[in-house]
């Protein structure tokens, strides 16, 4: 049973007594010892979270609030920048990173600085590699650790449990997420709201984007059915965490409610055949509520006395309502109606559902109606009674279980013999100084400690032995079981009831201890196998995990089985060296395609060996558990006890559920590399029927002229016709070359031949290959004097100059500067390509390296494949150097930068990688 047994509730108490939840007190201690958050939550970007963040910060600074910047990003808003003045900004440190430096937030300043408020922009960023923590919103946990209050900001789809709604609302991923425990863990969370149209408008008006990328996001992201979506999406998490801090608020003031600023459902299972339809009843209901809700099981004294198929009616009502999305939870109580108002009352619940009581007028009378002592008790609650059907019950238990008989043991009742005995020694030595009722206590006590060690057997067995024993030793006449007063007759009687009551009494409440100890012992490994599966990411880890689980609690031997090639295959198993034979494989097969347990103790194939039972999720089944004790072929009986089949239930429904989450993360991945594989087949299609027919018509037109009106034509028309022929051909080998480059860079067969190279003899004779390109532009080459020998592959260098300066040539504008520049720079050389074009924007900057694209230049294509620059990253990365892109900063135009170790480096490295 997955539900949440909980032998302490300390709201219910906490509640009726008017005294504080101590839960809700230590909450707000702990958020008393840190610093408070503040996140300034949007919808998506451009909605005016950071403005409004700095608005805020310029009416706490003129209050006089010791207030600095930690990191605010304007992106270049003007409106944005305007109310930094003021503010104390603490400088940030720069980070060196694959050649470049890059600002992130001074963590160590701040906290030396320790202000009273810090703003820390965009809190899902991720920092740059080297510095403390991987994320920035480790640097506020820091900060609020320290006592420190943050403001930050965040859009809804970098909240954690959102990501996938959000992926399938904007088909894009975003990969930089914070924890939800974030969300949590803020003390106020502010929602800047903004209608889809006024934000297409910012758009519009390139108050968030400038002009070309503003009308990419509105084609792709920024669409009102996205931005309606995303709204609802922030503004229904924003309301579960205020729900949340009611709820608290509520319990620490002990307040007894409901404040029913939110709806939350609660509806009551029992043992009655109707609770299926209870249950759905209440989901059905509190969908059209829009309400939390969730399920409760009271146990009182008599759940020791219900069958185990009530027992088992009750685990799987509860099990169906957390696969209906409910929350199912098991408290004790001796009154069934308190505890459930008390629930209630902890928890802000405004609606109860209970079914209607079937039981006669006379039991009513005599044991009094749960349904009429919630109405009367409940307050403003509402109570919704629902007449019981049992048109929708539980499927049966199709698996049949054994009850395990337990030996008699002897050893019990030996205690309680010696325990009567020494009661006989006490009363024997107290005889002469003690009245003769208060002997009766000796042999009470006696009784009671019989019943703590033995139980209701051994009890009432020592029960009859003291009154035996009491009358042969000490009421007159002595040593005989005569009894000649009558008033120790009636006592005699007493006294046997009196010990009869206790010894019950005290059984029940040893077996109530037992069972809470039991119960316990499997609430806390369900809770470990739970956070194991959490932790788990590969499906191997997964199933050998599962299998070890469920051995070592059922001790039975336990084999996995998933979907394979239209069957089941053997997956994973516990211990590894079980085999299953191919009947048994087959009864594995029939169970996952008819979706029912077979095998011994089933319905079908009772006399086998293995029992298979199909896991399940709300999807449908997802695998098949099989189990067997290990021993000789069964005899159609089932080798399971009644709890020991719930708690089998409880495990395999877990492990469906992580089975599920680990298959659609791999489906997921698939999709996109399905997505990835398509959008590089699109590209390719589109290189080839562009890029390389282009060159291939002027090259037929050329050639077609030239075979048609060659005798007519003068020597320079067919001088520049051959010249456009060569030209073109040129160009179409260097596209084909390209594509064959980047087939050998998959495939692996790249293998560098790495020599001691003079650098300035590469660069020449790239240069010398691309002259006809560049012929329109002006060339420098600035190679410093005291450059060492390169180890590297002088035909690939000269591949990755080529492209580099091909591409220079593309984008710069005719008559502009390219200048090759290389330094020494700490035992690396560093070479630089810079040209006087317009630059490479800032998001395709992460993007340039990749396969089959290109920047999109204002004015008109580029002509190529767009594998250039990939190429050029394969090949440098082949020769143990690295490529980055980036922006000039004394003048528009791009720079890539080559950094490759000089020969004697790469030697060296050699010598230490070297066994």
């Amino acid at each position: 049973m997955m539900s949440e047994d909980r032998t302490d509730n300390p709201g219910n108490p906490d509640h009726r007594n008017g005294r504080p939840s101590p839960d809700a007190l230590l909450r707000q201690a702990a958020r008393e010892e840190r610093g408070r958050l503040k996140i300034f939550l949007g919808a998506a970007p451009g909605v005016g979270k950071t403005f409004e963040m700095l608005q805020t910060a310029q009416a706490k600074r003129r209050e006089g609030v010791d207030l600095v910047v930690g990191v605010v990003e304007t992106h270049g808003r003007r409106e944005t920048e305007a109310l930094l003045t003021g503010l104390e900004v603490v400088p940030r440190r720069r980070l060196d990173y694959k050649g470049h430096c890059l600002d992130e937030m001074d963590l160590d300043a701040i906290l030396a600085r320790r202000p009273a408020v810090v703003l820390v922009d965009e809190l899902a960023h991720t920092n740059v590699p080297g510095s403390r923590h991987a994320k920035r919103y480790l640097d506020v946990e820091e900060l609020l650790a320290a006592g420190i209050d943050v403001y930050s900001t965040l859009n809804i789809q970098h909240v954690e449990s959102l990501n996938d709604v959000v992926a399938k609302i904007t088909r894009v991923r975003v990969r930089e997420t914070v924890p939800d425990s974030i969300i949590d863990r803020a003390d106020d969370i502010e929602i800047i709201d903004l209608t889809p149209d006024d934000l297409l408008q910012r758009l519009k008006e390139g108050k968030v984007y400038v002009p070309r990328t503003a009308e990419r996001a509105i084609r792709h992201y920024f669409s009102p059915g996205n931005l309606t979506a995303l709204r609802e999406l922030a503004l229904r998490r924003t309301a579960q965490r205020v729900d949340e801090q009611l709820l608290t608020h509520m319990q620490a003031h002990a307040i007894s409610g409901p404040w029913a600023a939110g709806e939350r459902l609660l509806v009551c299972v029992n043992e009655d055949a109707t609770g299926a339809a209870l249950v759905r009843y209440a989901r059905r209901q509190a969908e059209r509520l829009r309400a939390r809700w969730g399920a409760i099981h009271v146990e009182t004294s008599r759940a020791l006395r219900l069958s185990e198929a009530e027992r088992d009616r009750i685990a799987d009502t509860l099990r169906l309502v957390e696969r209906l999305g409910g929350e199912a939870v098991t408290v004790p109580g001796s009154d069934v109606a308190e505890a459930v108002v008390g629930h209630a009352l902890a928890n802000n619940v405004t609606h109860i559902v209970i079914a209607k009581s079937r039981r006669s007028r006379w039991t009513e009378w005599l044991n009094g109606s749960v349904a009429h002592s919630l109405i009367r008790r409940a307050g403003d609650i509402s109570v919704h009674v629902i007449a019981g059907n049992t048109a929708d019950p539980l499927p049966p238990k199709t698996v049949r279980t054994t009850v395990q008989r337990q030996p008699l043991a002897w050893w019990p009742y030996a205690a309680s013999t010696g325990y009567v005995a020494a009661a006989l020694v006490v009363g024997h030595a107290l005889h002469w100084g003690l009245a003769l009722n208060n002997m009766a206590l000796i042999f009470l006590t006696a009784v009671l400690a019989s019943a703590v060690t033995g139980g209701l057997g051994p009890s009432l067995y020592a029960s009859v032995v003291s009154v035996l024993t009491f009358n042969y030793f000490f009421l007159p006449p002595l040593y005989t079981f005569t009894i000649a007063d009558p008033e120790n007759i009636v006592a005699l009687f007493f006294f046997a009831v009196v010990a009869v009551i206790a010894s019950n009494l005290t059984a029940r409440v040893r077996a109530q201890a037992v069972t809470a100890r039991l119960r316990a012992k499997t609430t806390e490994d369900l809770y470990l196998f739970s956070r194991k599966l959490a932790g788990v990411v590969t499906m191997d880890d997964l199933l050998w995990a599962t299998a070890y689980q469920i051995a070592a609690m059922l001790k039975v031997h336990v084999v996995l089985l998933l979907p394979e090639n239209g069957g089941v295959a053997v997956r994973a198993g516990y211990p590894p060296e079980d085999v299953i034979e191919d009947a048994d494989l087959a009864a594995a097969v029939w169970a996952w395609e008819n979706n029912r347990p077979t095998g011994r103790g089933a319905d079908t194939l009772p006399g086998a060996k293995w029992l298979f039972l199909p896991m399940r999720t709300g999807r449908g089944p997802v695998g098949v558990v099989g189990i067997d004790t290990g021993g000789s072929k069964g005899r159609g009986g089932g080798f399971l006890t009644p709890d020991q089949r719930r708690l089998l239930d409880a495990l395999t429904d877990q492990a469906a559920l992580a089975i599920e989450r680990v298959t659609l993360a791999e489906d997921v991945d698939r999709a996109k590399l399905a997505a990835e594989t398509e959008r590089l087949r699109s590209a390719l299609l589109t290189s080839i029927s562009h890029d390389l027919r282009t060159p291939l018509a002027s090259i037929l037109g050329s050639a077609t002229s030239l075979s048609s009106y060659g005798p007519m034509l003068d020597d320079a028309a067919r001088k520049e016709l051959t010249m456009t022929i060569q030209e073109e051909a040129e160009r179409l080998n260097r596209f084909i070359a390209n594509l064959l480059d980047m087939t050998r860079l998959e495939s692996g067969a790249i293998r560098p031949r790495t020599s001691a190279v003079d650098l300035a003899e590469v660069v020449g004779s790239a240069l010398e290959r691309v002259h006809r390109i560049l012929a329109g532009h002006r060339v420098v080459i600035d190679l410093a004097t005291d450059l060492p020998m390169v180890e590297l592959d002088s035909v690939l260098f000269e591949q990755v100059l080529f492209n580099l300066l091909d591409n220079a040539g593309k984008y710069a504008p005719a008559g502009s500067l390219i200048t090759v520049r290389a330094r020494r720079d700490d035992g690396r050389v560093r070479i630089d390509v810079l040209d006087e074009g317009d630059g490479i924007p800032g998001e395709d900057l992460e993007r340039i390296f990749d396969k089959f694209y290109r920047v999109h230049a204002q004015d008109r294509q580029r002509a190529g494949t767009g594998l250039g620059l990939s190429i050029c990253r394969g090949f440098v990365e082949a020769m143990k150097g690295t490529i980055t892109a980036g922006n000039r900063r004394d003048r528009t135009g791009a720079v890539f930068t080559l950094v490759l170790p000089e020969a004697a480096a790469i030697a060296s490295l050699e010598e230490e990688v070297a066994p």
